[in-house]
């Protein structure tokens, strides 16, 4: 059977994926795999994770899972959890999880409880593997990942590149300002969509063939499974 072929974006999004999963010993046990597939992304992303794969191999496990820890959290405002951004911590937010399985499920894929399905390597695994609607899962969650983006970049921290990385793979530029990223939020959703408490409320007011790339572990099919790339 033919080995499907991933695009560099797709890789990319799988690349990302795996860097902003908890840095475990299964992280640095992948390393050489996702250096190996470094040269199927974009020239762009792949040079920017580059840079966070070499500081992974430089830094001792348990530094770096401190350092995540204390990186992504709701009270900076640099949260890996997409619906969020988009809903708070209101009901809202438990439809919107709904509807985020329920895509998943459309297209063969389930995910295990252990983790949430707004979470971001999980909406970055669909997305590889279903080009097209993981595209329009990510843009419709634009807003957030882009203000995520800037909150980290101000944060100084390693992360900021597998954010940019993971913004390469979205159309358009990114807002380089959080004046920018308002102005892109007046034109997505109407303000009605997005829940009370909402993060951006605030806002709306004023893979290549041949690659074995390991995939998050929270991913199982419903469907027989395809072969790998």
């Amino acid at each position: 059977m033919t080995t499907p072929t991933l695009t560099s974006d797709s890789v990319t999004r799988l690349i990302a994926g795996r860097c902003l999963e908890y840095p475990d010993s299964r992280l640095y046990q992948d390393l050489p795999q996702l250096r190996a597939a470094l040269p199927d992304a974009s020239p762009e992303a792949a040079a920017l994770l580059t840079g966070f794969l070499d500081h992974v191999a430089a830094t001792e496990p348990l530094d770096l899972g401190a350092h995540y820890t204390s990186t992504f959290d709701t009270r900076n405002r640099r949260c890996l959890y997409l619906t969020w951004w988009a809903d708070g911590d209101t009901r809202r937010r438990g439809l919107s999880l709904v509807r985020l399985k329920q895509l998943y499920r459309d297209h063969g894929l389930e995910y295990a409880d252990e983790e949430l399905p707004d979470f971001l390597p999980v909406a970055l695994d669909f997305a590889a593997r279903h080009p097209e609607a993981g595209t329009a899962l990510l843009e419709e969650h634009r807003v957030g990942l882009e203000l995520l983006r800037l909150a980290v970049t101000a944060a100084y921290t390693p992360y900021t590149a597998v954010l940019e990385a993971l913004c390469t793979t979205l159309p358009g530029p990114s807002p380089q300002t959080k004046e920018e990223a308002k102005a892109m939020a007046r034109k997505g959703p109407p303000q009605e969509l997005v829940g009370i408490g909402s993060p951006l409320e605030p806002l709306l007011e004023p893979f290549g063939p041949g690659i074995d790339l390991p995939r998050p572990k929270v991913a199982a099919r419903t469907q027989p499974e395809r072969p790998s790339a």
